[in-house]
């Protein structure tokens, strides 16, 4: 006895857009969650940056016999046998701001919510 199969092997376009549509509320629903992940990890790398230089700061002005008042240029800072190994950037294109050593460092996107102390 054989058996004849009456349907086709497949999806219809109903089951394929309905599967779309999943799909899509899927990602609409987990967009804004890594969009904020983002922005929160480009602000912790930016705060991780200043910290590293306003530490790198205190240690040339410790060493170099400097007052709390002198800003240390780039170069003093940064190189293979300095303070800082490679100069730091900032992930969302700002620049940094070295400061006098008594002041923190600052990153020209402070004020755009990009970090914020």
């Amino acid at each position: 006895m054989s058996s004849q199969r009456t349907g086709s092997a497949g999806f219809t376009l109903t089951e394929i857009m309905i599967i779309i549509a999943i799909i899509g509320v899927i990602l609409i629903m987990a967009l804004p969650g890594w969009i904020q992940a983002r922005a929160r990890s480009r602000r912790n790398v930016c705060q991780e940056n200043l910290t590293q230089i306003d530490g790198a700061k205190h240690v040339w002005a410790l060493q170099e016999n400097k007052n709390y008042t002198d800003t240390p240029a780039w170069s003093e800072l940064v190189g293979e046998e300095s303070y800082i190994r490679k100069s730091p950037f900032c992930p969302g294109d700002g620049t940094y701001t070295l400061n006098p050593v008594d002041t923190e460092p600052s990153c020209s996107l402070s004020n755009e919510g990009h970090f914020m102390p």
